[in-house]
């Protein structure tokens, strides 16, 4: 007989957690977008969110954010930057980045959550410029290259563009993450986790 008090798997306040980012980077794209030196891709805020995402909620509930949020944009919601939404979105050039979202969004948090119960802004910047910028442009640039004809090595200089700026989110989200980590200790992705493994979660 399986213990009645056994710890769920979907804690109701991940559930919660997750909700609210996966609004926060709806509202995020609310400013809309902006497309600089012919790039098709435009630069948007909402990477900001997928990077605060992983920065707080960590490997699983970062990537089940993203993925709430691609669903519902999937299913017709117009809640990228400029008001975009629907299947089409994942066959234009920007299609790999939102891809690259949700992975982007898991190493994130799980390099936050390597860090320890007390991740110094270093150690926050490193994993969102690795995950929210790395790994988003690792899926992105390809398929981008791929959906518009364009030589790999021209779409890469054109993303590079985007460097400084998504280098401000980085340090933007990561400051974010350390006051919210001081202020709320247990909302540390690592102590999380470890709340979770010994049935402290909810």
């Amino acid at each position: 007989m399986k213990d009645a008090g056994r710890q769920r798997r979907f804690p109701t306040g991940d559930l919660a957690r997750v909700a609210v980012f996966a609004a926060l980077i709806a509202v995020l794209g609310l400013p809309g977008s902006l497309n600089v030196f012919g790039n098709v891709v435009p630069i948007t805020l909402q990477t900001l969110g997928v990077m605060l995402a992983g920065a707080i909620l960590g490997t699983w509930r970062a990537a089940l954010a993203v993925t709430v949020l691609l669903v519902l944009v999937a299913a017709g919601l117009p809640l990228l930057s400029g008001g975009r939404g629907g299947l089409g979105v994942f066959a234009g050039p920007s299609a790999g980045f939102l891809i690259g979202w949700i992975p982007g969004a898991a190493v994130t948090g799980w390099l936050v959550e390597r860090a320890g119960r007390n991740p110094g802004i270093v150690s926050l910047v490193v994993a969102c410029l690795v995950g929210g910028v790395g790994v988003i442009y690792l899926i992105g640039i390809p398929v981008q290259a791929a959906i518009t004809g364009a030589a790999l090595w021209p779409t890469l200089l054109a993303s590079a563009q985007f460097l400084p700026l998504d280098l401000v989110k980085a340090v933007v989200a990561s400051g974010v993450a350390r006051g919210t980590q001081r202020a709320y200790p247990d909302a540390v992705p690592a102590v999380h986790r470890e709340r979770l493994r010994t049935g402290g979660g909810r």
